[in-house]
C-alpha cells in the first residue's frame, strides 16, 4: 500500500501539546526498553540458557514493538531499525548471518565494542529469537552468541533512550531560531502522524499481509517471530501502541477512530493463533482477512480524524495491498 501525504494550506486544529505525545508515549516507551534489554543482557551473563532467558527476551521484545513505530528521532539517526529486529526477512538472512559466525567460531562475539560491525541481521531481536527457539550444536559458543547479541541490544537501547531528551527538546521548540531540525509545529505534527499512519500500514502489509500471502499460496512461515508463537502477540502489541499514540497527539473527538481500534483489537483477540499458521486453512484464514480489513478500518478513521484536520491526507488506493 502506498501513502502519499499532501499537504495543503489549511489553519492546524486543535491538538494536544507535543509534550503529552513525548511524556506519555515515546520518552516512557524507549526508557522501558532500555531497562528490559538490560535486564535481559544481565540474564543471559547470568543463565545464557534459552529456557532461562526466554522469559527475559519476551519482556524486552514486548518493550520493542510498543515503540517499535517511533521510526524518527534517535533510531533514524543512528540507524539502528533493522539491527535492533531484522524483520522482514525472507531471504533468511538472518539465520545465513548466524551460521557464518557460529561455523567459523567468530572471536568477535567476545568483543562487544566490536560485535555491531556483524551483519545487522544477527545482532537484534530477529536474531536473539533463532538462537533461544532453534536447536544450536556448538552450545557453548551458542551461549557467547547469545550474550553479545543480547550486549548488543542493550547498549543499543541505552543508546536510544539518552539521545531521546534531546530530540524531545528539538521537538518541543520546533520553529525556534536555533532549531536546525524543526523549521515548524507543522513538521512535528508531520513526523507523529506518519509515524501512526506507516505503523498502521506496516501492521497491514507486513505483519498480516506476509504470512496471508494469496489463497493459492499462503504463507505462514513469513509470520513475524513464529518460532517464540509470539506473531499474533505482536499485532495486538502494536495495535495498543497506535492506539495510544492516536490518543495523545490530538484532543479532538477520535469515536470512529477508538471504534475502529476495538473493533480490530477484538479481532486479533478472537484469533487464538499465536504464530498465524491458520492462514493455510481457508476456514481460518477468513477470520485473518477479516482482522487485516479491520486495521485498513483504522486507517481510513485515523486520516478522516486526525490527518484531515491536521491538514495532511493520506490517500491510497483500497484494493492495494490486499
Amino acid at each position: 500500500m502506498r501513502f502519499a501525504l499532501i499537504l495543503p494550506f489549511l489553519a492546524l486544529p486543535a491538538v494536544a501539546d507535543v509534550q503529552t505525545v513525548l511524556e506519555d508515549h515515546i520518552l516512557p516507551g524507549y526508557a522501558r526498553l532500555a531497562e528490559e534489554t538490560i535486564i535481559l543482557a544481565d540474564a543471559a551473563q547470568a543463565n545464557c540458557g534459552p529456557d532461562a532467558l526466554r522469559p527475559e527476551f519476551h519482556a524486552a521484545y514486548d518493550a520493542w514493538i510498543s515503540i517499535s513505530h517511533i521510526q524518527f528521532g534517535p533510531l533514524e539517526d543512528q540507524a539502528l531499525t533493522l539491527t535492533m529486529a531484522f524483520w522482514p526477512d525472507p531471504k533468511d538472512r538472518t539465520g545465513k548471518a548466524l551460521t557464518r559466525l557460529i561455523t567459523a567460531s567468530d572471536p568477535i562475539v567476545d568483543q562487544p565494542d566490536m560485535f555491531g560491525d556483524v551483519s545487522a541481521a544477527a545482532q537484534g531481536f530477529t536474531a536473539l529469537e533463532l538462537m533461544l527457539y532453534d536447536d544450536q550444536a556448538d552450545a557453548a559458543y551458542a551461549c557467547r552468541l547469545t550474550q553479545a547479541i543480547a550486549t548488543g541490544l542493550a547498549r543499543k537501547s541505552e543508546s536510544l533512550s539518552a539521545a531521546w531528551p534531546v530530540f524531545a527538546d528539538q521537538m518541543r521548540t520546533a520553529g525556534a531560531d536555533d532549531n536546525t531540525r524543526f523549521q515548524s509545529q507543522m513538521e512535528v505534527q508531520r513526523a507523529l502522524y506518519t509515524a501512526l499512519s506507516t505503523g498502521l500500514e506496516f501492521l497491514h502489509d507486513q505483519r498480516l499481509g506476509r504470512p496471508l500471502g494469496t489463497f493459492d499460496r499462503p504463507r505462514p512461515r513469513r509470520a513475524e517471530a513464529r518460532r517464540s508463537e509470539r506473531s499474533l502477540h505482536h499485532i495486538q502489541l502494536q495495535l495498543a501502541a497506535l492506539e495510544e499514540l492516536a490518543v495523545a497527539m490530538t484532543d479532538v473527538d477520535l469515536t470512529a477512530t477508538s471504534a475502529a481500534f476495538d473493533t480490530a483489537k477484538a479481532r486479533a483477540e478472537a484469533l487464538n493463533d499465536p504464530a498465524l499458521v491458520g492462514v493455510a486453512d481457508p476456514a481460518h484464514r477468513f477470520k485473518v482477512e477479516v482482522l487485516q480489513q479491520a486495521v485498513r478500518a483504522v486507517q481510513v478513521a485515523v486520516i478522516d480524524e486526525i490527518g484531515t484536520p491536521l491538514g495532511i491526507t493520506a490517500g491510497f488506493n483500497a484494493l492495494d495491498g490486499d
